[in-house]
């Protein structure tokens, strides 16, 4: 049998390379184990059963190979949540959390806000916002079934509730709403990033949006302002050279107060307007 300090260093030596070796080879040991990181740190001597070190063994391999580590666990960090993610969710990026920001600064003072989440994927934007405003009535919709899944699971783990409807975006969707929030697709086909850092292991379809990356929030954009409640919101991520397209989109399907917001580094990562 090998200790907890054994497999850990030889996964830290199998992921050499990679920023967070250390912390990626410690959250993965214990998602075998079954255990919590600080179980590893206080027992280092402990021997681990060998089906036990084979699955971690395993899972530092698919690791080292490029495949996602909240894939290899099953849980994603976001918010203040733990989200269960799946090969048919998108894994939610910290980013997100900024449009997060945006929506609940700027509705902070409204009752009774009726909230869609467009493309909820994991849910993660939809359990955010009913985790801080339990009082909203919140939609949650998405083409893909087993994503549906997914989020409802989400739901139900944290006790929230949300109203999951399969839709194409708005098709079939009625209004009003205070605010509709979405993190589309917005990578061009073409990118080259797309074969990068494990993208490839994720849906392409919650990723890849036609030739220039734009043609999903074309159409969130086009149908948002006829399902928004007067002086309702749209805000929607995109990519960090989209901030401009974005707002001339927003302007010439004739929204108003319209602007972009940046991320913590200062990329315009999304922009937002009001019907």
């Amino acid at each position: 049998m090998s200790s907890v300090a054994d497999l850990l260093a030889w996964g830290v030596a199998q992921l050499d390379g990679y920023r967070e070796s250390r912390s990626e080879a410690g959250a993965l040991l214990a998602h075998a184990l079954g255990r919590d990181r600080s179980w590893l740190f206080a027992w280092p001597e402990a021997q681990i059963e060998e089906r036990q070190a084979d699955n971690y063994r395993d899972l530092i391999v698919r690791r080292a190979q490029g495949e996602p580590l909240a894939y290899l666990t099953g849980t994603r960090e976001f918010w203040s949540l733990t989200l269960g993610v799946d090969r048919h969710t998108l894994i939610p990026r910290p980013e997100t959390e900024d449009l997060l920001e945006f929506v609940l600064a700027r509705l902070a003072d409204t009752p009774g806000v009726r909230a869609i989440d467009l493309g909820t994927g994991s849910g993660a934007i939809a359990l955010a916002l009913a985790s801080e405003r339990p009082g909203w009535r919140i939609t949650a919709t998405d083409r893909s079934i087993p994503a549906l899944l997914r989020a409802r699971r989400n739901a139900r783990e944290h006790n929230l509730r949300i109203q999951f409807t399969q839709a194409d975006w708005l098709q079939g969707i009625r209004g009003p709403f205070e605010l509709i929030v979405s993190n589309p697709p917005y990578i061009a086909s073409g990118d080259e990033h797309l074969r990068q850092d494990g993208l490839d292991y994720e849906p392409r379809e919650a990723l890849v949006s036609g030739e220039d990356g734009l043609q999903d929030i074309r159409r969130i954009v086009a149908t948002a302002r006829e399902c928004l409640a007067p002086g309702g919101w749209l805000a929607f991520e995109h990519g960090f050279d989209q901030g401009a397209a974005s707002r001339l989109l927003l302007a010439k399907h004739g929204y108003h107060d319209i602007g972009t917001g940046r991320d913590l580094a200062g990329r315009e990562r999304f922009s937002f307007a009001r019907g």
